[in-house]
């Protein structure tokens, strides 16, 4: 993490890449979708999501300007919907969200320190994803967040136009494609496609995104880790 906010040049890229980063930290047999909400000094919320599907969870949530997540942000405190399909507190919001096949989500706020509020998100795609262990996992890794994202809040300070968050989305959408053809390569799974990428960045001191860049442009894979993909068939 301290990798992520020395290399990032902006608090939008940070925060897309420590969305990645948490997605693949989190996520067991079965993947996790991450979301990170922060909010300071009044301004709108700023957000970043390791993948689409959980950007559209985010932005319906801000479509009814309520929702698990904007919840633990506001109230700074935890909130589990552990199947969102009977969900009664959260029934709008699980109509607008059908499609897109999340079973359950967990929001958990993180200290951002004064004049700050932000919250880890996370969505499962099973309604059995979230157990004591998993839930205590989140939270504990949402307090490892604390300090870096403090840091990293007076490091950059937040766009005020959405030039910057427009980036982010960039950023994004290359790195999304690139632990895809990651996977395909290896025939391994998001988490583990995300390491490779983390891996090569911290090894050729390059920002993910550059790195993403160069895999879809062609850059071969450490050759161990084709290897490893090998062994998977």
């Amino acid at each position: 993490m301290q990798d992520l906010l020395l290399e990032s040049p902006g608090f939008d890229e940070f925060l897309l890449e420590l969305t990645v980063f948490s997605a693949a930290k989190l996520a067991t047999t079965e993947p996790m979708l991450c979301a990170i909400s922060v909010e300071r000094d009044g301004r709108p919320v700023t957000v970043a999501s390791s993948s689409d599907r959980a950007k559209r969870m985010d932005e319906e949530q801000y479509g009814f300007n309520d929702g698990p997540c904007l919840t633990a942000l506001r109230e700074d405190r935890r909130v589990l919907v552990e199947d969102l399909a009977t969900s009664e507190r959260w029934h709008r919001y699980a109509q607008a969200v059908t499609h897109d096949g999340v079973a359950s989500i967990l929001a958990v706020p993180i200290d951002a320190g004064p004049g700050a509020a932000a919250a880890l998100n996370c969505y499962a795609l099973s309604t059995d994803t979230f157990t004591p262990a998993a839930i205590a996992e989140a939270e504990a890794y949402a307090g490892s967040l604390s300090r870096m994202l403090r840091l990293a809040l007076r490091v950059h300070r937040p766009p005020v136009h959405p030039e910057g968050l427009h980036g982010a989305l960039q950023s994004r959408a290359v790195i999304d494609a690139a632990l895809s053809l990651v996977m395909a390569q290896t025939r391994g799974s998001r988490e583990e496609a995300a390491a490779v990428l983390h891996e090569m960045a911290r090894s050729s001191n390059q920002q993910l995104k550059q790195i993403a860049t160069d895999i879809l442009n062609g850059t071969t894979l450490p050759e161990r880790r084709l290897q490893d993909g090998d062994k998977h068939q």
